[in-house]
């Protein structure tokens, strides 16, 4: 039987680190270790996380560099086969979906990824709808040239072959990472399943926009610049048809002409 170790990385999170907790602890599939890292957390949270320790767990609460200087203790700690990271507040989608998720593959060939479907709820934990981009049939490390289409906390990865995350990205180094797994990936196997629930929170205004640029410069360096360029045309066009900008078309197409021009200037 494979061992799932589900990574949370908290700070001050006493209001929404317990459903995260429970939601593990109450899933049917035995194989779990939980592992948190907490950055020294000056509420409730630590309180909580003893509160659920038992013998599958291993936690820390100590200063550290930020989300992904977290996340990679959080990879050095753990012992499962295989890793997934859940954020606080965000839960598995029902109480067997582990054990539906890790029987969905054979066990003789255990593939080097696995991915799903993730739902949005609010903090009441009550659906709202399904995350915007649809996890494709067959991924591949192509695939998130349209974008970050398997959002993080449902892509499964082999403990054996992940690497840290690049502490460069301030926001969006789990983009860098899900592709870099990709591309090191021997097989990637689709689930069929919706794996997370995922907490509808969000980022500020500033972290999103500072998000959007390290994106951006993640999708050049794999798919190049001219190939990058054109999709976020087609985003920008996207997101007006389902009339969710995230800034006036304007703004939008004034942002990609001065990507353009400063690649230019470079040639």
């Amino acid at each position: 039987m494979k061992k799932l170790t589900v990574i949370t990385v908290t700070y001050n999170a006493e209001k929404t680190l317990e459903g995260t907790l429970k939601s593990v602890r109450e899933q049917t599939y035995p194989a779990i270790e939980q592992v948190v890292v907490d950055g020294r957390s000056s509420d409730g949270t630590v309180s909580l996380i003893k509160a659920y320790a038992d013998e599958k767990t291993k936690w820390v609460s100590e200063a550290d560099k930020g989300l992904y200087d977290a996340m990679n203790k959080a990879i050095s700690m753990a012992s499962g086969d295989y890793l997934c990271f859940l954020n606080a507040g965000d839960t598995f989608f029902s109480l067997d979906t582990v054990e539906k998720m890790m029987r969905s593959f054979d066990g003789e060939r255990p593939p080097d990824i696995l991915y799903g479907e993730t739902a949005i709820v609010d903090d009441e934990g009550f659906f709202l709808h399904m995350r915007r981009l649809k996890a494709p049939d067959r991924l591949t490390w192509k695939s998130f040239k349209q974008g970050m289409v398997v959002c993080h906390q449902a892509f499964i990865v082999k403990r054996e072959l992940a690497e840290p995350y690049n502490l460069s990205y301030r926001f969006s180094s789990d983009f860098d990472w899900c592709i870099r797994m990709m591309k090191k990936a021997a097989s990637i196997h689709n689930t069929h399943l919706i794996l997370v629930n995922y907490l509808n929170e969000g980022m500020t205004t500033t972290n999103r926009k500072v998000s959007l640029k390290e994106r951006y410069r993640i999708m050049a360096k794999y798919y190049g610049h001219i190939s990058t360029f054109l999709h976020h045309i087609w985003f920008v066009i996207r997101a007006v048809l389902e009339g969710k900008k995230l800034y006036t078309v304007e703004e939008a197409f004034d942002g990609l002409r001065k990507k353009e021009k400063q690649h230019c200037s470079k040639k």
